[in-house]
This record gives structure tokens, sequence and C-alpha cells, in this order.
């Protein structure tokens, strides 16, 4: 039986997320609201876009993130995001079946680049494992993969992008994982944002992987560790925790 060019795999409060599994491409598509005026809808689903689309754009340059395919030059509809499917395991699904190594060293490295995104004044907004793709390691066959994409685009961004992918993939052995939905994140330099990005995960961690998430939340706070505000984000990180509208 032939496989449907286009398959809606997620239906958000906010967006449609569709599978063109002949493109092996996603669609982010925001999706109107009738509640609201139709031209002051338009506006602010093609702003969001829009601010979406630039932070994968600054993500992209430090951590593993889908890249917007020709984001200047999208589909007429200004809604849409369309980015390469990342084939891989999402964490919320999946951690729990790795080895307690595998888990602890997949949590570091979600400090790791987390660490990268905060010093880079990025807060995704809604940093859970569910928004985690890890990526099945194989060197060569990734490079490959990105050098046939590399061909394919005539965008010289995208290319020269793509080239240090290639580099830093083929070269270290720790996981990849690609942080996916940026739809509710900013950029913003503050502490305050960076802890409560920090608590959403904490608590993502103890709900999805409550067996032994003290554990990998310590973990991924070794990968954190090299953030240039480590202190102050985790001395933040406490007074948050203690205010009654972030308690369980």
């Amino acid at each position: 039986m032939p496989l449907k060019k286009q398959t809606l795999v997620a239906q958000g409060a906010e967006a449609k997320i569709i599978l063109d599994e002949t493109k092996k491409q996603i669609i982010k598509d925001r999706t109107s609201k009738s509640y609201r005026l139709k031209e002051l809808d338009d506006k602010i689903r093609k702003l969001r876009t829009r601010s979406e689309v630039k932070l994968l754009e600054k993500a992209s340059k430090i951590i593993n993130v889908p890249i917007p395919i020709n984001p200047n030059n999208q589909q007429l509809k200004k809604e849409v995001i369309t980015m390469p499917f990342i084939d891989g395991k999402k964490l919320s699904n999946n951690l729990d079946e790795f080895s307690e190594k595998q888990q602890l060293e997949i949590c570091r490295q979600i400090g790791k680049d987390v660490a990268k995104l905060h010093d880079a004044d990025i807060i995704h907004g809604d940093l859970t494992t569910s928004n985690m793709i890890l990526k099945e390691r194989c060197a060569s066959d990734e490079a490959d993969d990105f050098n046939k994409v590399n061909k394919q685009k005539k965008d010289t961004w995208v290319n020269q992008l793509s080239l240090v992918k290639n580099k830093s993939i083929a070269s270290n052995s720790e996981p990849i994982i690609f942080f996916i939905d940026f739809g509710l994140g900013f950029s913003n330099g503050k502490i305050e944002d960076k802890a409560v990005d920090i608590h959403l995960l904490k608590q993502a961690l103890e709900a999805k992987h409550f067996s032994h998430w003290e554990k990998l939340f310590e973990e991924f706070l070794n990968g954190y560790k090299n953030s240039l505000n480590y202190e102050k984000t985790l001395a933040q990180l406490i007074k948050v925790e203690k205010r009654g509208r972030y308690k369980h």
C-alpha cells in the first residue's frame, strides 16, 4: 500500500504538525483561532512563526535543531514552517529504555546543550523530554546525509551551517540530541527565565522518568555547569521552586 504524501502526526493548541513522507519534511502549520478577529489572528500567527524561525536559526549555530528550509522564501502562508524530518527517538517515550549509564550520558549532554542555549540568551520555553529527539549515531552515514542535503540547497547560510554540523557530528562521540518546538521560546538574558526553563525540565523528568529522576537531573546539572551563569541560575532556581505558583 503506497505511503500517503502527508500525514498529521500531532495536533496541538498552537499548531498542526504534518509529516511529508515523500520529501521527509515536517510542516508546522499554526492553526487559526476563530475567537480572534481574522486580521489580529493572522498577525499573531505570522509574528510567532517569524519569531520561531529566528530562534531556530540562532540555535542551530550552537546545538542540533531542525533547520527551517528556505526560511526567507517559504510558502505564501507565513504561518507555516517547513523543516527536515529528524528520524530518531523521542526521549519522553524512549529514555527509560536505555541503560542507566546511557541515560546519564544523554542527560549530561542535554545539560551541555541547554547551557549553550542559555549562554546565547535563548529560552526554549517548553524544555521537556517530549521536545528532544535522540538521533542514532553513524558518523559516516550522518555526514553523507548532510552532504546530500547540502548539495541540494542553494541557500549559502544553510550550506555553511551543514558543513559545520558535518564536522561536529563526525568528530565527537557524544549523544546527538535534537531540540524541537521552539514555539514558546524567546530571546532573553534574564536569569529568572533560564531558571524557569530548568525548572520545567526538572518537572518533566520527575513526571515521565520518576523512578530515578534525581540522578538524571543531577547529571543534567553536571552538563550545565559550563554555563557562564551557572551559580546565579541555580540560586534563582531555588527561589523559583519556593514560589507557590510553581509548586506541584
